[in-house]
């Protein structure tokens, strides 16, 4: 059978694609285990932190306010000196275990 020259970029597309795609999900058990150990552990090994950062996220609940805010998360990441995202999941793991009573 003889080879289509048009086609070919057409394939070399593809294996590209499907490279990408599995590299991508290798990768992402990798970062979700380099935030559990360090990220997530600053409450799993501290229940206090999380009992103080439950409180706090009632508190703003009781005031109407949202622990999920733009405004707080940056807070929260200035605080702990995390970006953004880290801190968007550490607040969301610390309500999740620890105060699921917290919109």
């Amino acid at each position: 059978m003889a080879s289509n020259p048009a086609y070919e970029p057409c394939m070399s597309l593809k294996l590209l694609r499907s490279v990408l795609v599995a590299l991508a999900l290798l990768g992402s058990p990798l970062l979700v285990i380099a935030a559990d150990s360090d990220l997530l552990n600053s409450v799993k090994r501290n229940p206090e932190k999380a009992k103080t950062m439950c409180r706090r996220f009632q508190q703003m609940n009781s005031n109407g306010q949202s622990p999920f805010s733009e405004a707080f998360i940056n807070q929260i990441a200035a605080n702990e000196n995390l970006s953004f995202q880290d801190a968007e999941i550490l607040m969301t793991y610390t309500v999740g275990m620890h105060c699921d009573d917290v919109r």
